[in-house]
């Protein structure tokens, strides 16, 4: 998906702390998530609800056990339910991160804890909107959008080698 002239819908924005984090507060969060907004394909999108909930190891593991059938806890998922109020169309989703697997990939690949975590919030905001990575073309597409998003921050593209 490529950016497309239209207007960033309107978002409402809900963060839970499952878990205490204090270097994700809900200004830093909302910021990420304007960036992703602001620079993704959103024509048809009027509105955007979303929750992103941060979690510890066990409860990230029991949401994907329970979801995608996956014994371990994952770094991010998504959650997105599509549906329309009246003539506006609303896209509604639950984004969660588990801080724990954050902290240890942003250790592992040698990047900082925010950005990383700015990246996992991007990359679920564009799956909220639609994006995905399961076929090639697709992955590039939101990886490209990605990068963009987080080159605006000073971030280094999180797919070069």
């Amino acid at each position: 998906m490529t950016k497309t002239p239209n207007k960033t819908p309107k978002l409402s924005l809900a963060v839970q702390y499952g878990i205490n984090d204090e270097h994700l507060a809900r200004w830093r969060i909302r910021r990420w998530v304007l960036g992703a907004l602001q620079a993704a394909d959103t024509s048809g999108i009027d509105q955007l609800t979303l929750t992103i909930r941060l979690v510890g190891q066990r409860e990230g593991k029991t949401l994907n056990q329970t979801y995608r059938h996956k014994d371990y806890a994952t770094n991010v998922l998504t959650f997105e339910y599509d549906s329309a109020l009246g003539q506006e169309r609303c896209v509604m989703a639950d984004i969660v991160i588990c801080t724990l697997v954050l902290k240890a990939e942003a250790k592992a690949q040698h990047k900082t804890y925010l950005h990383h975590a700015a990246h996992l919030v991007v990359h679920g905001t564009l799956h909220a909107l639609g994006y995905d990575h399961l076929e090639a073309e697709q992955a590039s597409a939101m990886e490209s959008t990605e990068t963009r998003v987080l080159a605006r921050w000073g971030i280094a593209d999180p797919y070069a080698s």
